[in-house]
């Protein structure tokens, strides 16, 4: 067994096919067939049912599966660790970000991570923040982009702006008149909030308690942007970051609170045991740079 077959193993595991998984691997169909009877045989188990119209994995071979994909992914940790030691601003970026923020910030990010750093490949996953942040203590992502403060014995992080809120109304909403939000206006009203999940939500619901507003238990949004047209419907009134907010948006009117504003305080996130504290430098002042061109 050699780490060619272990992929050939996980070709077929994720294909449920030897055809499909022998044209990933660029082998022929027997050729492929042959390996994994071979591996079958040394080890003495079945590990794929095969008949006619599929093929699938036995109990035993689902361990297997699991175990020869967590080999790879450690040959590709020992490579990954190699080209970082010969070059920091190399290999992969694993980068994160909650999806009220990722969706603005990402687009004039990446230009700049591309040209500062171009042998980086990289990767951008948008979750929830609990997501993000299994993922960072585990290992597999480098690092995040969250809602200050971030408690945790095993992760480091920076803060790098704040957000400050506006609250979003329709036109002809009485607020309008206002040109400035004093919260204590927000007394008795009820807003838009994001789904469960969502650190905007928590943001927001926490002004709404100090504020003594209320939530519309009615209607809830999966994103930012579902809430921006239910504004511009005349469906209710919500909290919109000032990343998030357009320039001539026709039906939305953006009012921004007296100072000190609320807002939320993001930071970049990382291991305390993470080798790649160069790159992360470099990557905080590149994101400053984007939040500036929002």
């Amino acid at each position: 067994m050699n780490l060619r077959d272990l992929h050939y193993l996980i070709a077929v595991a994720d294909l449920r096919s030897f055809v499909q998984a022998a044209e990933r691997c660029f082998i022929s169909q027997p050729t492929l067939s042959t390996q994994i009877k071979k591996m079958e045989d040394s080890l003495g188990v079945q590990i794929f049912e095969r008949t006619n119209k599929k093929v699938l994995p036995t109990e035993l071979g689902e361990k297997i599966i699991a175990s020869a994909r967590q080999i790879l992914k450690e040959v590709d940790h020992i490579k990954e660790m190699a080209e970082i030691a010969q070059d920091p601003l190399a290999g992969n970026l694993r980068l994160g970000a909650f999806p009220t923020l990722s969706t603005y910030i990402f687009p004039q990010l990446v230009p700049l991570i591309k040209q500062a750093m171009p042998k980086i490949r990289l990767i951008l996953v948008e979750e929830k923040t609990d997501f993000l942040l299994q993922q960072l203590k585990s290992g597999q992502m480098d690092a995040a982009l969250l809602a200050l403060p971030i408690i945790d014995d095993h992760l480091e992080s920076q803060h790098l702006f704040d957000d400050e809120f506006l609250l979003a109304v329709a036109p002809d909403h009485p607020f309008v008149i206002n040109k400035v939000i004093d919260p204590a206006d927000l007394a008795d009203q009820e807003l838009l909030l994001l789904d469960e999940g969502h650190c905007l939500r928590g943001h927001a619901l926490q002004i709404c308690q100090t504020y003594h507003a209320d939530e519309q238990q009615d209607v809830r949004a999966t994103g930012l942007e579902t809430l921006r047209q239910m504004v511009r419907a005349g469906t209710g009134i919500t909290f919109m970051p000032r990343i998030a907010i357009r320039e001539n948006d026709d039906g939305i009117c953006y009012l921004p609170f007296t100072k000190p504003a609320p807002n939320r305080s993001i930071g970049l996130v990382w291991r305390k045991t993470s080798n790649r504290i160069e790159l992360i430098k470099q990557l905080s002042q590149l994101i400053q740079t984007a939040h500036t061109h929002c």
